[in-house]
């Protein structure tokens, strides 16, 4: 059978996304610093564009509003002002400037660069080399043996524990760069007890003792050893760490209702210059009216991109009105779908208008995103928000006895005492999405 070519008509949907359109979700993405260097690069490449500076009357009741609304908030100060200081150096800078100490050749110094960067908060590595060939040159056809190579140069900086892959792997990196803390009997029960951690929670001793061959005295005395170490070897990097984040929109009080305003201090103010544009679209210059055109609809889109964000703003006000009276705890289950289907916007849209978006509430900064969260049904048929549920949980991990932690079935029980029926298993994913250990594990360290 042999093929001939031929022509057919057929009718098909296809949506087409217009320069305008592409444009407004753009901006509608950018975060406020994103914008800010859009804005300015608009500026700089556009003749007829120019920032509209706030007169001073303006700018003064600007400040008084900010200054009325903008409490202090307990989770995350908020500042214009922020104060000249050495900026603290980052585990990451940390570790990367040991790295250019040691005598690893370029190619090792770029593997040992590749594991730094996949550290997590705690300075744990959950690493998969595969996810990361495309990052190296095609070349080098990096051998297994190699990233080995790496993690273990990488093991050996400061702080020690950091690069491990799981918490006794953290341990014993800790014991064998303070081996000399103990003498080598502890230290080697030590060693061999952080393979032990659930037996050490639970408290089986005789088991224990069984187990490592080792007289009651000596596993006292190892267990004291894991008590001086520090799971979270990079804990002391991330306290140190400071965010400033400007709120992009406000929650206030109006009366007996919750209003929502623009930040006047983000929002962009932009003009065309009107004399330059008058004398640019008289003349013949096609090239130059274009940039009249490009400059209006630019301001157009920020405007678009304003009003989406207080919509979106606003409905969060009326449906999280139970937090922004009573706290974290009160947080109601939402989805993107809610919203969008609200307000007649697509759920992408309404994506981009809470990301990296931040609001001023009484409870101090949080991202948009927050406010999203899917729901349980508690005990009066009510659905509570995950996140609402896991606050919960965080004040009564930060209420257990001393010693004595909490179970996961003694936390379901006591969110059922609250009204919040939960699954044991969920209990456990909501905990481990804190990053709270097992309670054996956290009875074991104290």
């Amino acid at each position: 059978m042999r093929s001939q070519p031929s022509l057919e008509l057929g009718q098909h949907q296809q949506l087409a996304l217009t320069p305008q359109l592409r444009q407004a979700l753009r901006l509608l993405q950018c975060s406020a610093l994103e914008l800010e260097q859009e804005i300015a690069q608009a500026v700089a490449d556009n003749p007829v564009l120019e920032l509209d500076e706030p007169a001073a009357d303006a700018a003064s009741a600007q400040a008084e509003m900010l200054e009325r609304h903008w409490t202090q908030p307990a989770r995350q100060a908020v500042t214009d002002d922020i104060p000249e200081s050495p900026a603290s150096q980052s585990l990451a800078d940390h570790l990367l400037q040991q790295l250019r100490t040691t005598r690893a050749s370029l190619r090792d110094q770029a593997l040992g660069a590749v594991l730094i960067g996949e550290l997590d908060e705690r300075g744990y590595l959950d690493f998969d080399p595969a996810s990361h060939a495309g990052a190296l040159p095609e070349d080098w056809d990096v051998q297994d043996d190699e990233w080995q190579a790496a993690l273990c140069l990488l093991q050996s900086f400061d702080p020690a524990g950091v690069g491990a892959r799981d918490l006794p792997e953290c341990l014993r990196l800790q014991l064998r760069a303070r081996s000399a803390q103990w003498p080598p009997d502890v230290l080697d029960c030590a060693l061999r007890l952080t393979g032990c951690l659930e037996d050490l929670g639970a408290g089986r001793w005789g088991r224990l003792c069984e187990t490592l061959g080792c007289g009651r005295a000596l596993l006292d005395a190892a267990h004291q050893a894991l008590l001086r170490l520090d799971p979270r070897p990079a804990g002391a990097w991330r306290e140190e760490a400071t965010c400033y984040v400007v709120p992009d929109v406000l929650f206030h009080r109006a009366g007996a209702r919750w209003a929502v305003s623009l930040n006047p201090a983000l929002e962009p103010r932009l003009r065309v210059d009107a004399g330059l544009a008058a004398r640019l679209e008289e003349g013949d210059v096609p090239a130059l009216r274009e940039q009249v055109r490009v400059a209006r609809q630019l301001i157009q889109g920020l405007g678009q991109r304003s009003q989406t964000i207080l919509r979106v703003a606003e409905f969060l006000a009326v449906h999280q009105r139970p937090f922004l009276e009573q706290g974290e705890t009160a947080l109601r289950p939402l989805v993107l779908r809610d919203v969008a289907q609200a307000l007649e916007l697509h759920e992408s849209t309404i994506s981009r208008a809470t990301r990296l978006k931040y609001a001023q509430t009484p409870w101090g900064v949080y991202e948009l995103k927050h406010f999203f969260g899917t729901g349980v049904q508690t005990e009066s048929g009510e659905d509570a928000s995950a996140r609402a549920i896991q606050a919960v949980m965080r004040s009564l991990l930060d209420a257990e006895p001393p010693g004595k932690p909490l179970s996961d079935m003694q936390l379901a029980r006591l969110l059922a005492d609250q009204g919040l029926v939960i699954a044991r298993r969920t209990v456990a994913k909501y905990r481990e999405a804190m990053g709270v250990p097992t309670a054996s594990l956290r009875k074991a360290l104290g």
